[in-house]
């Protein structure tokens, strides 16, 4: 008995050994090396794949503020194509899948006779050029594909073969030759729906690459018929309706959403951006009803508190058109109820900076788009670049704003008699030491409490924020990676700000320390006010270069002409140097005479009749004159001259400060791309080449087609190479 046991075992172990052979064609070989690769070596291979691919698609974000990718895959296009970069960050369940995929090839690859007997090996390459493909190499992906295809031109997966050698072809930037591959492979008839479903939404990210919008709304349409891969269905029926949005075609944009909406084992993701991209496409007030109704409805879900800061959002743009303030509050809310610092938190952020902007408050404009600067990882893109340069130009609004509140401040105080100086003084302690006091009693009464709840909270770590000190600790530290150090003061979201609050301190240029019994004396406070002429001039100068300044920013920059014209008309109240009276009634008469306000003829007359000779009467007088004799003393070219020199002579303050009068005395004429760049020059000189950077930056933006403009980009490309 055992020695026939001895003898079936050692014929079974001659037939394993026989059968482990690759070279011999033979049934059992075959059949082991095929077990063996599906069901060992290729299954876990493929099992890797899986895993990584899973991850790959979790760790992907899609921004859906901009037409989706059809494949979700980020691809340098800097890198060199093939190559894997250092920085690249593919699962390394791929490498896995690839390692197996070898080893499949090499110990189970049955070549005979050119043949390959294995059925299991085009699988193996398949997978090979896959791995290969989701790691960002996509040229050894390409080689993979192209032996498969040439070597097994009757196996099973050759159709698959075809639609990734394609899509590598795209990833090459080739997507010509991807183009006539699949199109040959299309013209198959014996093609499987998954397969004919596969190759269409390949050929439609080849058109993406040609710009061609139509063929690629075309075969994705083709793509979505039987819906077999519901993830990539449902993705492609997304990207259709934002492609329809953008040609207008709001009707099958509506439709492509709601089959999205509608598809069954759909991601859920897609599904509740399509409901958001409906309400996106509500037109009339009806549309906007419903859209209002069906946005509530997802809010109150709690299944959507994910999606609630985006959610929120679109009902804040709905409402905007019609009311600002409850566009507002859904703006904020957007806000609070991001989890993240990401995309549509800017957005949010800007939404509200242009509301209060256009309601001329710009200050809190400012903070909310210094919020945004904060923390947008986004610091090229051209929305950025767009919202930098609008809050620089804020920042003169801000510097300008808080230059004339404090001067008319100063000068009103000035200008009463000496007992009424006093009473607003007495009337300005008096004010300090009810505001002082109330910061005590609540001081004192948040001591109180915090002692109450110290010894039945504090030492259990309570469920209030605040009694939990790792959970403050851990605010603290998020606070200041987004925020830096910021004082304890209104306003502490600006970044730069000079003076907002115009307090008595500033007013007078009092220390900002001083005792107790020096900041209760009313004599402490009248020894500071100027009483100079000299002082009191200056003050007054500032003022009107100020208000000067703010009305051309308004109307130049901003288009505020309300806000232009009530600077400029209080300028002239003031009845400042003429300097400064003629470019503000030029200023004036051209925003009334866009207007059609009769003050424009009153204006006209104004400066023909008293400033005869000015470059802004022959202006008015004869708009097509060429006005830039060479001969003329007053031309812009000869004082542009003379703010050269002076830039020469190494007076950059100065020159800053003529260069930036020029811009606005000049508007509109073709020396004012000159006045900015030999700005942006004396200021480098000035303060460095930060500054330097940032004011030619302003330049070649505002001026991108002048020779001015082109050299500033020139320079800053120098620098920016160097730094």
């Amino acid at each position: 008995m055992k020695l026939s046991i001895k003898i079936i075992a050692s014929i079974f172990l001659v037939l394993f050994v026989l059968s482990c052979s690759t070279k011999k064609d033979a049934f059992l070989n075959r059949s082991y090396h095929s077990v063996t690769a599906k069901y060992n070596v290729l299954f876990n291979g493929n099992e890797a794949f899986k895993i990584g691919l899973n991850q790959l698609n979790e760790s992907y974000d899609d921004n859906y503020w901009k037409t989706l990718p059809i494949e979700p895959l980020k691809v340098d296009k800097l890198a060199i194509p093939g190559i894997k970069t250092v920085k690249d960050n593919s699962p390394k369940e791929f490498e896995k899948a690839e390692e197996k995929a070898v080893k499949a090839i090499q110990k189970h690859s049955m070549l005979s006779a050119r043949q390959e007997r294995n059925k299991q090996i085009d699988d193996a390459y398949l997978l090979l050029g896959k791995s290969r493909y989701y790691s960002k190499r996509f040229i050894p992906a390409l080689e993979s594909f192209n032996y498969a295809i040439i070597n097994y031109r009757d196996a099973s997966l050759i159709e698959e073969n075809r639609i990734w050698q394609a899509k590598t072809h795209i990833r090459l930037q080739n997507p010509e030759q991807a183009i006539y591959n699949l199109k040959m492979l299309l013209q198959g008839n014996d093609l499987s729906d998954e397969i004919r479903e596969s190759a269409h939404t390949a050929i439609a990210m080849a058109y993406v690459e040609t710009d061609s919008i139509h063929k690629v709304i075309k075969h994705l349409n083709k793509s979505v018929i039987t819906t077999k891969n519901k993830n990539q269905a449902a993705r492609n029926l997304y990207i259709l309706g934002q492609l329809y949005r953008e040609n207008k075609v709001l009707d099958s944009s509506n439709f492509a959403f709601q089959k999205v909406i509608n598809l069954k084992k759909a991601p859920y993701k897609y599904k509740i951006h399509a409901q958001l991209e409906i309400a996106k496409n509500a037109l009339d007030s009806n549309e906007k009803l419903v859209a209002i109704d069906e946005l509530n409805k997802l809010a109150k879900n709690r299944d959507n508190k994910p999606y609630l800061d985006e959610i929120y959002y679109q009902l804040g743009q709905i409402e905007k058109e019609k009311n600002t303030e409850i566009a507002l509050q859904y703006f904020k809310k957007s806000i609070t109820s991001s989890l993240v610092d990401n995309y549509q938190k800017e957005l949010s952020y800007q939404a509200i900076g242009n509301l209060y902007f256009d309601k001329a408050q710009f200050i809190t404009a400012g903070a909310y788009y210094d919020s945004i600067l904060q923390i947008s990882n986004d610091e090229n893109s051209k929305r950025i670049r767009r919202l930098k340069r609008k809050r620089k130009n804020l920042n003169e609004v801000i510097n300008f704003e808080t230059i004339a509140k404090t001067n008319d401040s100063i000068l009103r105080i000035v200008g009463m008699s000496e007992e009424d100086q006093k009473d607003y003084f007495i009337e300005y302690i008096d004010k300090l030491k009810k505001d002082e006091e109330k910061l005590q009693l609540s001081v004192n009464t948040g001591s109180g409490i915090v002692n109450k709840k110290k010894t039945s909270k504090q030492s259990t770590g309570g469920k209030w924020y605040f009694y939990n000190n790792q959970t403050v600790g851990f605010g603290q530290q998020e606070f200041k990676r987004v925020w830096g150090n910021r004082p304890l003061e209104d306003n502490w979201r600006l970044s730069d700000k000079n003076a907002l609050n115009v307090d008595i301190n500033t007013v007078i240029n009092t220390p900002k320390i001083v005792s107790n019994e020096e900041k209760y004396d009313v004599n402490y406070y009248l020894k500071f006010l100027p009483s100079k002429s000299k002082q009191i001039d200056s003050i007054s100068s500032e003022r009107n270069n100020a208000y000067f300044r703010l009305g051309v920013i308004y109307k130049e920059q901003f288009n505020e002409t309300n806000l232009a014209i009530s600077k400029l008309e209080t300028l002239l109240a003031f009845e400042p140097d003429k300097n400064l009276e003629l470019p503000a009634k030029y200023h004036l008469y051209k925003i009334y005479s866009g207007l059609n306000n009769e003050k424009a003829a009153e204006l006209k007359n104004n400066i023909v009749s008293n400033f005869t000779a000015s470059n802004y009467a022959k202006i008015i007088q004869n708009p097509n004159q060429i006005l830039s004799k060479k001969d003329d003393e007053n031309t812009p070219e000869k004082h542009y001259a003379e703010v050269f020199y002076e830039y020469k002579d190494a007076k950059y303050q100065s020159v800053i400060d003529k260069a930036k009068q020029a811009v606005a005395t000049y508007d509109g004429n073709a020396i004012v791309p000159k006045f900015e760049l030999l700005k942006a020059y004396a200021v480098g000189k000035k303060d460095g080449v930060d500054a330097f950077k940032t004011a030619l930056e302003f330049v070649a933006l505002n001026y991108p087609n002048t020779e001015e403009g082109k050299k500033a980009q020139e320079v800053v490309s120098t620098i920016q190479a160097k730094m």
